[in-house]
């Protein structure tokens, strides 16, 4: 199933210039002006989790996860890039794609940061609709991933996003 149109590839170039560390704070501007809903697996993660233990609060970009008026949320940055903005259809709370996990790659999840087990497990797995209100940048993606291809899922990541901006492999050769 294609997520996103060629349409929405260049869109992502015209949220390019947002910078990393000003995600939580921007509000959300909308996808020319029609948000586009998509069914996605929604699970949840924290920072005390032992796969995520090692960077503690910290996302993927090196700043804290967030919790309250935007969460953090991890996604395959190849579908759902840095910085892609959204809310649940009937929810209020606002999240951004800030972080990304071995287990999202390839697969239409995305995981919900939660600040405690508690509301972790509360959440559990859902299949839900979200709104996507601002879509990210595959571009700053690839910039923060490229330097990553010593993991498998970082390399497959890598793969896609360079396919769709044309861009030679990490490194001038095969990633594999």
């Amino acid at each position: 199933m294609k997520l996103f149109h060629p349409l929405s590839v260049g869109l992502s170039f015209l949220v390019a210039s947002c910078a990393f560390d000003d995600f939580h704070n921007k509000s959300a501007t909308s996808i020319k002006g029609s948000h586009k809903a998509v069914q996605v697996r929604t699970t949840a993660y924290t920072h005390s989790e032992s796969g995520h233990r090692r960077y503690g609060k910290n996302n993927a970009v090196g700043t804290q996860l967030a919790a309250g008026g935007c969460n953090s949320a991890a996604a395959d940055w190849s579908r759902f890039p840095l910085g892609t903005k959204f809310k649940i259809v009937g929810q209020n709370q606002l999240y951004v794609v800030d972080d990304y996990g071995s287990a999202l790659v390839g697969k239409n999840t995305i995981d919900l940061y939660m600040p405690t087990r508690g509301m972790m497990k509360r959440w559990g797995a859902r299949d839900v609709m979200i709104e996507l209100l601002e879509f990210g940048s595959y571009k700053e993606s690839l910039k923060i991933l490229r330097p990553r291809c010593r993991a498998a899922y970082v390399r497959r990541m890598v793969t896609i996003l360079q396919s769709r901006s044309g861009q030679p492999p990490a490194g001038g050769g095969r990633l594999f």
